[in-house]
């Protein structure tokens, strides 16, 4: 795994991120979300039906684009593998997003709630970059 320089670690606390993913037909596939920073890990909640979701349980490898929204030119990107996990009983998106953003993620899946899982992005590649140099 690589860290993150401690120069782009405050961006780990950004309310959203881009995730890429490749889709079946093997091109990229972007989706803006909340994400959770765990160290040098990211965390998601996603729900199994979505693409990106099925795009990760093909090909377990995903990259993860941080911008600084005050635009000071500095932006992350943590490129990696992935892991899958059920969360049927919700801990982990009551604890990052109901905690984080008062919403409650079994409304958003309506008639599909309990089939979320957690997805761990361990990064491969770190590309900390400061266009503002």
């Amino acid at each position: 795994m690589t860290a993150i320089p401690e120069s782009h670690r405050y961006l780990l606390d950004a309310p959203v991120a881009t995730l890429s993913t490749i889709g079946p037909d093997g091109r990229p596939q972007s989706t803006v979300l909340w994400f959770a920073a765990d160290g040098d890990t990211v965390k998601l909640s996603l729900h199994p039906a979505r693409q990106k979701t099925k795009n990760l349980i093909a090909n377990p490898v995903a990259s993860l684009l941080i911008l600084d929204v005050e635009n000071t030119g500095k932006y992350l990107e943590l490129r990696g593998d992935v892991t899958i996990e059920p969360d049927p009983d919700y801990a982990f998106a009551d604890a990052f997003v109901t905690k984080k953003y008062g919403l409650d993620l079994r409304v958003i899946d309506g008639d599909t709630a309990g089939q979320r899982v957690v997805v761990t992005l361990r990064p491969t590649r770190v590309n900390a970059v400061d266009m503002g140099r």
